[in-house]
């Protein structure tokens, strides 16, 4: 029996990688909130394995460490955080920083959905899907004058977003990715 080999083209092969590497990049790294629970050990040094939670002010405690700001950080970034204070004291620590709970990721819908309140985004949520998950919107919903308030470093932020245009395939750009702490309003 004789096997077939598939030859690639030179620009498809170019074509895989390329859109291989652009997910890899367009995949933002998680960021740590306030609530989130994080595992934090030591290799070899069993008083420093423990289960953390990131405090309201954004800070962790942790033994030889001290208080550590880490909201808004990776867990890589916090992992060298910790390696670096910990070399003072222990040669080359092996430090491993896992997130356990992402009890901090939440958004909150109010208004006229079906069911209002805080929800938890265990992974990248867009208004439409929150929408969703809200059970949608009641009858009397203004559809067109649904908001998401933002808070950022200079204050609070309204993105405008028309749910009836979104359903009817315009203005797509609207349907914004949701981040830790946003709030739907439906009026």
């Amino acid at each position: 029996m004789k096997l077939k080999t598939i030859k690639l083209q030179r620009p498809v092969i170019g074509l895989i990688i390329m859109t291989w590497s652009m997910m890899a990049i367009s995949e933002e790294a998680y960021t740590l909130n306030p609530g989130d629970i994080l595992s934090i050990s030591v290799w070899s040094e069993d008083a420093l394995q423990q289960e953390v939670m990131v405090l309201p002010d954004g800070t962790i405690s942790f033994p030889l460490v001290g208080i550590l700001k880490i909201s808004s950080k990776t867990p890589a970034q916090v992992q060298d955080q910790i390696k670096q204070k910990l070399s003072r004291v222990i040669p080359d620590p092996e430090v491993n920083v896992t997130v356990t709970s992402v009890s901090g990721n939440n958004i909150f819908i109010i208004g006229k959905v079906n069911n209002p309140g805080q929800m938890t985004m265990i992974r990248p949520t867009d208004v439409m899907q929150a929408l969703s998950l809200a059970g949608g919107l009641t009858a009397y919903a203004k559809s067109n004058s649904i908001r998401i308030i933002r808070r950022t470093d200079k204050g609070q932020e309204v993105i405008n977003f028309d749910y009836t245009k979104i359903t009817e395939g315009k203005a797509p750009e609207t349907n914004v990715l949701l981040k830790s702490g946003d709030t739907i309003i439906v009026p």
